[in-house]
Formats: structure tokens, sequence, C-alpha cells
């Protein structure tokens, strides 16, 4: 591996945010970096597409206070993150007479601001509210980690969770940050998050973060200005179809250039297909972890009203009855981000598989219904166009125990980069989400720079 204080050649393969992280790190360690995207935009599963002469992204995205790396990178990037970010209390707030709750946090210190929240939340029975503080409790009780896992759903049923509670809060959250039913989650996974925002000794940690500005604008084009003003190049419409180990320790991609060291921070698909081409057999448990991985899909229904149609909050979540045919989870007035959005809802259905099956127009039809009859407004039935984006492989199905790869391949100058890999320590392990991508891909370029892998 290289020392730190001498200058290599690196590419990284795949411009999504793990590799945007990744480049951005090589270059602050003063390293010469070629950023390689198959693609014309930049940022992978998290980008911004054009629909209807509208700039949309390509799955609304909402984020937390708790996601360090990604906000350090942002200002790293020469960006405030206040002006691209709409930052709210942690909340969980459904519209009125929806049969949902309505719980938002203070701005208080923590624990204070969820004490608080409890006291004052509506919707919630006597029994519901115990049953939170129970699993609060507990968490603080167990260091927030659980080192035997299992499914979400087994953990609410041991911590005595309400069926209300669970269906309000927990599947909710579960289904928004693991993109997995909680009856297949990982318990781990999920109380890693929970500790990381609700759990935190700092408040802003819990809070909700909704970007104002398309997902390519919020990192991933403002990480390729980073590189370029930085000695370093940015590719795109390059795909590397081939890896080769050169004798001397480099690397050759395809049949051009050679390199001191190579990030593949693409999609798992695709680096076990990149991995495979080498045919070394240092690199077979990692193919077979990436192969063995289970595609979780996320559709985002974006549907275009008169310009005049607001609704009284950014975003609310939604109770899901796919036998009324209730799909969507959560619904964000675009309208309230970006004035040139106006009139604009996207709704969000994460572990979307079932849903996508009905068709792009009977699904858009149904969670139009669903809109007019919860937010009671009869007009939000008839939209003037519906865009439906489903990413069939968004996420990994985060199960309990997943054998995930780490970012080392096994391989001298050949690291992986993306949401799917392991922690060194598995209580630190995230699920597939922009934080874990960031985090991945800043931990494989130190690993090159130090030669050593992050505790």
């Amino acid at each position: 591996m290289a020392e730190s204080n001498v200058k290599q050649r690196y590419a990284v393969i795949g411009a999504g945010w793990a590799g945007c992280a990744a480049a951005m790190e090589l270059a602050r360690a003063g390293h010469a970096v070629t950023l390689f995207e198959a693609a014309r935009t930049l940022g992978g599963r998290a980008r911004r597409v054009e629909r209807e002469n509208t700039v949309l992204d390509n799955g609304q995205h909402i984020l937390l206070g708790a996601y360090t790396e990604t906000l350090r990178l942002i200002k790293l990037s020469g960006q405030d993150p206040s002006e691209l970010i709409l930052t709210l209390p942690l909340q969980m707030r459904y519209p009125a007479n929806s049969g949902g709750m309505d719980f938002v946090a203070p701005r208080l210190p923590a624990p204070l601001h969820l004490a608080w929240a409890l006291l004052r939340a509506k919707g919630l029975l006597r029994a519901d509210k115990l049953a939170l503080m129970r699993f609060s409790t507990a968490m603080r009780w167990m260091g927030w980690q659980l080192y035997n896992d299992c499914t979400v759903s087994e953990l609410l049923q041991r911590l005595d969770q309400t069926d209300r509670l669970s269906r309000l809060m927990w599947h909710p959250l579960c289904l928004a940050a693991l993109n997995t039913p909680p009856e297949r989650a990982s318990a781990r996974v999920f109380i890693n998050v929970l500790r990381d925002s609700l759990g935190a000794s700092r408040r802003r940690a819990s809070d909700m973060l909704i970007p104002k500005v398309d997902l390519t604008s919020l990192l991933p084009d403002a990480a390729a200005r980073y590189l370029t003003q930085h000695g370093g190049a940015v590719r795109t419409g390059a795909k590397v179809a081939a890896l080769q180990a050169l004798p001397d320790g480099r690397w050759r991609l395809d049949d051009g250039e050679s390199f001191d060291g190579v990030i593949v921070a693409t999609s798992s698909v695709q680096a076990a297909s990149l991995l495979q081409g080498l045919q070394d057999t240092r690199l077979d448990d990692v193919i077979n972890c990436m192969q063995a991985f289970t595609p979780e899909a996320i559709s985002t229904c974006y549907l275009q009203y008169d310009a005049s149609v607001r609704l009284d909050l950014p975003f609310y979540a939604l109770v899901d009855t796919p036998e009324q045919r209730h799909w969507g989870q959560f619904v964000f007035d675009r309208g309230q981000l970006d004035s040139n959005q106006a009139g604009l809802l996207a709704v969000v259905i994460s572990a979307s598989g079932p849903a996508a099956e009905q068709g792009h127009a009977p699904l858009a039809l149904a969670i139009a219904a669903q809109l007019a009859q919860v937010l009671q407004r009869p007009e939000l039935a008839q939209p003037a166009w519906t865009q439906l984006i489903t990413e069939k492989r968004a996420t990994f199905a985060c199960t309990p125990d997943l054998a995930r790869p780490g970012n080392a391949s096994g391989v001298p100058g050949l690291l992986l980069a993306g949401d799917y890999t392991a922690n060194a320590d598995r209580t630190q392990d995230y699920p597939a989400t922009i934080e874990a991508a960031v985090r991945s891909g800043v931990a494989a370029a130190r690993i090159v720079t130090t030669g050593k892998v992050a505790k």
C-alpha cells in the first residue's frame, strides 16, 4: 500500500456516492485520482433524472443529522448544507383523522427532546407511550448494541411493543432506514441507526434532513468539481469492463491506463462481475457474498398538480394498507423544498416489489386516490401527470447476520466501496443508505492511503 506522503495514481470505478466520497478523500490526501462513471449523470442509485421536462430524483430521499460523513463531505466540496437541505426536528406526523399519530420532537437537548415529544404525542394510547419508554430504556441498558441478531419483528415482540406503536412508528422507520420489511430486517442494523439518531447525545443527530436540490447537485457534482480542482479527472460515459493486475503491483483498466491502486465503487452486482474477470481465488469469498445479496426495490411516484396545491407540512407519514390499495408510506411536498416545483408531490414506497407489480398507471391512480382520501382533499385524485420511478435494485435486503464483504478485497491494491460493505466492527454496520455509501468510500480511501483497515 502507498504511504500517505507519496503521491500515487488511483482509479475509482463508479461515481455513485461511495465512489465520489473515495475520490474526494484520496484527492484531499494529495493523490492523483481518475473517477470513471459509465452513466452520463453522477450519483449512482441516488441521482437526478429528467421527466416531463422536470428535474426529479430517481428516488425521494430523507437524510438524518447523524449522517456526519455525508455532511462533512458536502462542506469539504465547498457547499453549505444549510442552503441545500431543509432541516426538521425528528417527527412522525400523519394527516389528521387518518388513523395515525402526531409525534414531533422540540429543539431541546437530548434526551429531553424525545421525552417531551412522547409526552405531547397525539394518537398514542398510554400503553403505546409506555412501550416506547420501555424500548428506549432497554436500548440504553444494552448500550444500543445487539450481539445476537434477530429480525426487527422479533425484537419488538421481545420488548412488548404494542401493535399500534409498531405499525405507526417502528414499521415505517424500519422500512425507511433498511428498505426491508420488519419481519425480515436485521434488528442489529436497525438499532445501529437508532443509536446514532434517537440515542445520540446530540439532539441534532435525530434531525430529519430533506434535500432542497436534486441529489446529484447535493454532492456528486460538487465532488467532481473538487476532484478536478485538485488535479484529478472525471470521465463520464466511461464503463470499465475489465481489470488486470500487473506484475509490478499496478493495475490496468481495460486495455488502457495503469494505476497504483483501484477502488471498485460500483453496485455489488457490477463489482462481482469485474472481480470474476480477474480469476483470482482470493476473491472467491467476496464474490460469493455479493452474489448472495437479495435486491429490494424502492418506488417513488411523482404527482403534478396545480401550482397552488400545497400541503400543510413539508412531508407526512402515511398508513400503508395494501389490502385497501394504500401503498404510499410518505408524501413530500416538493414545492416547499424548491419553489420551481410548486404543486409537485412525491410519494415513497420502500420495499416496493408488490406495489410495483401493480403497473405504473394502476399504482399511480391508487396513490392519487390514497392522497385524496387521507388528506381529505378530493382534488388530489386528479393529478395533471404522474411519473413512477422504480429502482429495482435500490438496496440489498438487510437481513439478520447477513454476510457482507469489507473494504479490503484480499488482493493488494484492490479495494471495494459501496453501501453493501461491512464495517470492521459489525456493531457499526449501516443499511444501504447514502451515509453507508459515503462512509464506505471514505474508509476505502483511508485504507489506500494508510495501509490500515479502520476499526
